[in-house]
């Protein structure tokens, strides 16, 4: 079997996903949602024209918060969608114009966890679903935790949110056995774990 034409190169510089400008030919608004929209483009694409529909997403940020004693800080809240009281990690929509995303991983570790972190490093960004949505999250590792000044006030599904500290390997194992889906909670963990494993 060939090679792809441009495998050669991809692994010479380092493999990487390939931005596309793609001729979008159409583009309506399907449902303008409370907190993100539908949209319906067609694009020319090849020979032809395609038609997508997808979420327009606003982004996010989400934190990998670890302790002194290698725990990883998880909440648990009710996600209608799915019908589940899914574990997670601290995260949240980049929805004030202007607000730098580590500054956004700041106010959400203190909203949801009430914690202030020492250090804030980027982790990793990931399409979270590009076959269905534009979003982009960039996950960020927070050490050296402490207190936040004062605890926040919650409402709606957070109103009785669990927080809990749960050793990394324990967590990574739940990942493995299936018994946590949270695609952005095993990016975030198992991206952690290697980060730490290579100081």
């Amino acid at each position: 079997m060939s090679e792809h034409p441009r495998s050669a190169d991809a692994h010479a510089v380092g493999l990487h996903d390939e931005p596309v400008d793609a001729d979008v030919v159409r583009s309506d608004l399907v449902y303008a949602g409370r907190v993100w929209d539908v949209r319906s483009e067609t694009v020319r694409y090849g020979d032809g024209e395609i038609v997508r529909d997808f979420v327009a997403h606003t982004g996010a940020v989400a934190v990998v918060a670890i302790d002194d004693d290698e725990r990883v800080v998880l909440i648990q809240q009710y996600r209608h969608p799915i019908r589940h009281r899914d574990w997670e990690i601290p995260a949240g929509l980049l929805d004030i114009d202007g607000e730098p995303p580590i500054e956004t991983a700041r106010r959400e570790l203190a909203e949801e966890v009430d914690l202030v972190a020492e250090t804030l490093e980027l982790l990793v960004e990931v399409f979270t679903t590009p076959g269905g949505s534009d979003e982009v999250i960039r996950i960020f590792l927070a050490r050296g935790l402490t207190a936040a000044p004062e605890a926040f006030a919650r409402e709606d599904e957070e109103a009785d949110l669990r927080v809990e500290r749960v050793p990394l390997a324990e967590v990574i194992d739940g990942v493995l056995a299936g018994r946590l889906r949270n695609g952005i909670l095993a990016t975030g963990v198992l991206a952690a774990a290697e980060r730490l494993r290579r100081g």
